[in-house]
């Protein structure tokens, strides 16, 4: 006698009772994957936005002001023309029209307005016009815009030189291929111009606690080998603006004066004999 054959439901009962798992639907499957798939993506766009607020607060918070004396007395100049934009600040020649000039780069988290002094016989006593940027975030590291974002703010200058201050002169040197020298204030560059062919002059100073004379001697390879090496006796990091004591930095023994002397007889006669004058 032939057994019978059990009936579809009995042994989907007995497939019940023995305890074994049902397979899940694909579908749901699926529906289970792209949910984790969507939280992983917003867990990590919510990690993306808070890093940039973050880096914006930081970016704003502890910015060293100009100092209000030596600004005034760069405002009060007869002989200097100031035009204020978005992208940074000129400072031409009054009455004259300067066929050099030099785009200027702050260091990190400084006013733009800190280095007007220090920069002003550049432009009253060698006819140098100088625009000093207004770096993204307030930090030359993030700020991408071109050379020409800047020398488009002053016409009829022929000659351009590119410079900066700590930050702003490592991001000067990456800038530099773009113009017809480069000039380092306290500052040294991360990428080798040493084939460039570009002139090139370098300030250190003597008390400088964070560009130190042996960390611009450290990188002295990556300029061309006829760069203008020179050293201010007496010079801090900070002395190269005026925004104060600097965490870090040496103790100047040179006045603000003489810094600003010296800085004008070795970039101004840098930026004339380049501009072929």
């Amino acid at each position: 006698m032939t057994p019978s054959t059990p009936s579809v439901d009995a042994r989907t009962d007995a497939h019940a009772e023995s305890g074994a798992p049902s397979a899940e639907p694909p579908v749901k499957t699926r529906r289970r994957g792209l949910r984790v798939l969507w939280w992983i993506l917003g867990s990590l766009g919510a990690l993306i936005v808070l890093g940039i607020v973050g880096i914006v607060i930081w970016s704003q918070v502890g910015v060293m002001a100009a100092e209000p004396e030596p600004l005034a007395e760069v405002r009060s100049n007869a002989a200097i023309e100031i035009t204020d934009t978005d992208a940074g600040i000129v400072l031409a020649p009054a009455g004259d029209s300067a066929d050099v000039g030099l785009v200027y780069v702050p260091g990190a988290k400084v006013d733009p307005w800190a280095y007007a002094d220090k920069l002003s016989g550049l432009v009253a006593e060698d006819g140098v016009t100088v625009v000093i940027t207004k770096p993204w975030l307030n930090l030359a590291f993030f700020d991408l815009r071109p050379l020409s974002a800047f020398t488009d703010l002053a016409t009829g200058v022929d000659t351009w030189l590119v410079g900066g201050h700590s930050l702003g002169g490592v991001r000067a040197c990456q800038l530099a291929t773009d113009a017809d020298g480069l000039a380092l204030f306290g500052s040294y560059c991360a990428n080798d111009l040493s084939a460039s062919g570009l002139p090139v002059i370098s300030v250190a100073g003597s008390e400088d606690g964070l560009s130190t004379p042996e960390k611009i001697a450290d990188a002295r390879h990556l300029l061309p080998d006829d760069a203008e090496m020179n050293e201010i006796e007496g010079a801090s990091h900070a002395s190269f603006g005026d925004y104060g004591p600097q965490p870090g930095d040496g103790t100047p023994t040179i006045s603000d004066d003489d810094m600003r002397d010296e800085l004008t007889e070795l970039v101004g006669s840098f930026a004339l004999t380049t501009a072929g004058r």
